[in-house]
């Protein structure tokens, strides 16, 4: 599996407050049922007011302190679901993007499962008893780690070679015939044969964002902060989700990892100390 060690800025509404006492209960262990072995994502909300200049580009304490490149990265993305939701009310998502340094499209199907009261065995269990275990190379396993909870997920990514440049996403229709000649057979035939296909093929584009991406390194981490420019609530205007974040497949580090970051961005008043939902957030309201 890659190494991953990077930090991530992005936003979501449906924002819940929740405590910051979140225990961490370890490593899960391969077990004879051979379950996944994930890596971790942390991420945080970052207050945009606070961080960001008025153009939504990082402060410059914000990038000296997070050791950030000030160039970012830009990323086109849209995500693809019924109109009814029905691939998201399974605990899958199907995105499609476009990075301005790269010559394909990234198309990604991703399972999620809940981790409940920080028992990620549980959840890596429920997720081999539908298939997702150590064998599967296919999908990436991996913990996403926020303010308050965690999730389980399983990530399955295509690429397509294209000669387009920049961020310029296709057709929608084209981008969704690359989805479904991608299509992963779990998700395809996922509650019943064709299922995905069928739901998949009655979807529609959510979005497109541009966001961009302050890569740097931060206590040795690959860090990264996105500010995503998301449709606000009202439909009338834009308002930026900024998330702080690093991945890391080194499960014996990552808690301290974690708490240093909390402190961090605490100690500067930076942290939104809540949770969020992203692709909730733009899939409800694109």
């Amino acid at each position: 599996m890659k190494k991953w060690k990077k930090v991530t800025a992005s936003f979501m509404l449906s924002i819940v407050t929740l405590g910051s006492g979140m225990t961490f209960l370890g490593a899960p262990q391969a077990s004879a049922a051979a379950n996944a072995v994930p890596a971790y994502e942390v991420k945080f909300l970052a207050k945009p007011e606070l961080v960001l200049n008025t153009d939504g580009t990082p402060r410059s304490e914000v990038i000296q302190t997070l050791g950030l490149s000030s160039t970012p990265r830009n990323i086109n993305v849209e995500y693809f679901d019924t109109n009814a939701l029905g691939l998201d009310q399974q605990g899958w998502n199907v995105r499609f993007r476009k990075k301005d340094d790269k010559n394909n499209y990234e198309l990604t199907y991703k399972k999620r499962y809940p981790v409940i009261n920080g028992d990620i065995n549980a959840a890596l269990t429920l997720a081999n008893q539908e298939g997702f275990d150590k064998s599967d190379d296919n999908y990436e396993a991996e913990i996403d780690w926020g303010y308050g909870k965690q999730t389980l997920s399983f990530s399955n990514t295509k690429k397509v070679d294209t000669k387009t440049t920049g961020v310029q996403l296709p057709s929608q229709q084209e981008a969704l015939n690359m989805l479904l000649d991608k299509l992963p057979g779990k998700l395809k035939n996922w509650t019943s044969s064709n299922w995905g296909k069928q739901q998949l093929t009655q979807s529609r584009a959510y979005g497109p964002i541009t966001f961009q991406r302050y890569e740097g390194t931060w206590n040795g981490q690959e860090l990264t902060l996105e500010v995503w420019p998301i449709r606000d609530a009202a439909g009338t205007g834009i308002e930026n989700i900024v998330e702080v974040s690093f991945k890391t497949d080194d499960a014996v580090a990552v808690s301290g990892l974690r708490t240093q970051l909390l402190q961090l961005l605490e100690n500067n008043n930076w942290l939104i100390p809540a949770d969020g939902l992203k692709t909730q957030t733009i899939l409800e309201r694109y």
